[in-house]
């Protein structure tokens, strides 16, 4: 016969924390890192946004390209890259 040691109330909090732990972690790490694409890609959802480096953008900025529904333009726009790392409030559409 085994017998198991009750888990105490302290357990409870450990685990507790260890979950919010991971779950703040996958909210935070795709938003560390931007993919900076060589060439435009053909197909993007609307708002969806790309990073591309392009020679059109002056040195130090690439350039963002944002889908639209069906019979709109893309919107495109040189930033610098570490302004839209920063900054939700251009992520909404």
């Amino acid at each position: 016969m085994r017998y198991y040691a009750k888990a105490g109330v302290g357990g409870q909090k450990n685990m507790r924390a260890l979950a919010l732990g991971l779950i703040f972690s996958a909210v935070a790490v795709p938003s560390l890192a931007q993919t900076v694409l060589k060439s435009e890609p053909l197909i993007l959802s609307p708002y969806e946004v790309a990073f591309v480096q392009d020679p059109s953008c002056p040195i130090g900025k690439v350039l963002k390209v944002t889908g639209a529904i069906r019979g709109l333009h893309r919107r495109k726009v040189c930033v610098s890259l570490a302004s839209e790392q920063a900054s939700l409030v251009t992520a909404t559409p």
